[in-house]
């Protein structure tokens, strides 16, 4: 019953979830969801304690009501997607 709650409000953009933001390695993780904020802030140590011991230094928590797409988000994954190489003549104007 629960999972059926969770995946309601998931869809509808309204679940909980748990945003980490790493300055080394430069991610955005999401952890979640959950059904209130409360769950979310209980379950939010565990997370920074994984990735404490994996090594992430420079770690922001918050916790929000969102829909991610990506539950892990390299920045340099952005930077190849954006770098100048990658852009078309169509995309800066130029044709």
């Amino acid at each position: 019953m629960k999972e059926l709650m969770i995946s309601a409000l998931n869809a509808l953009g309204l679940a909980w979830w748990v945003e980490i933001v790493t300055d080394t390695p430069r991610c955005t993780y999401y952890f979640g969801p959950f059904t209130n904020k409360n769950e979310a802030e209980v379950a939010q140590s565990g997370y920074i304690e994984d990735l404490e011991k994996e090594g992430a230094i420079g770690i922001t928590v918050v916790v929000k009501r969102c829909k991610p797409i990506n539950l892990t988000i390299f920045e340099e994954w952005v930077g190849e997607l954006t770098a100048p190489a990658a852009r078309t003549p169509f995309l800066n104007g130029q044709m």
